[in-house]
């Protein structure tokens, strides 16, 4: 049990962390293509979308489920 809360744990550092880390970062859009070097790791538009998604699946199958 410790084990599985030790890497859900971690997982959620680790992804607060890229975020603390991409929020600090300044953005290759605004600087122009000269700024590769401080691209950020994720992209969060992309990361908004799939989290909607999954949210909106998870909430339908959640419904047809307990409709039955």
């Amino acid at each position: 049990m410790q084990t599985v809360f030790g890497m859900i744990l971690g997982a959620v550092l680790l992804a607060c962390g890229v975020y603390v880390y991409d929020s600090m970062q300044t953005s290759s859009v605004a600087n122009g293509g000269v700024a590769e070097a401080n691209r950020t790791i994720v992209n969060w538009d992309v990361v908004a979308t799939d989290w909607h998604a999954l949210k909106t699946r998870a909430h339908e199958d959640w419904t047809r489920i307990s409709s039955r």
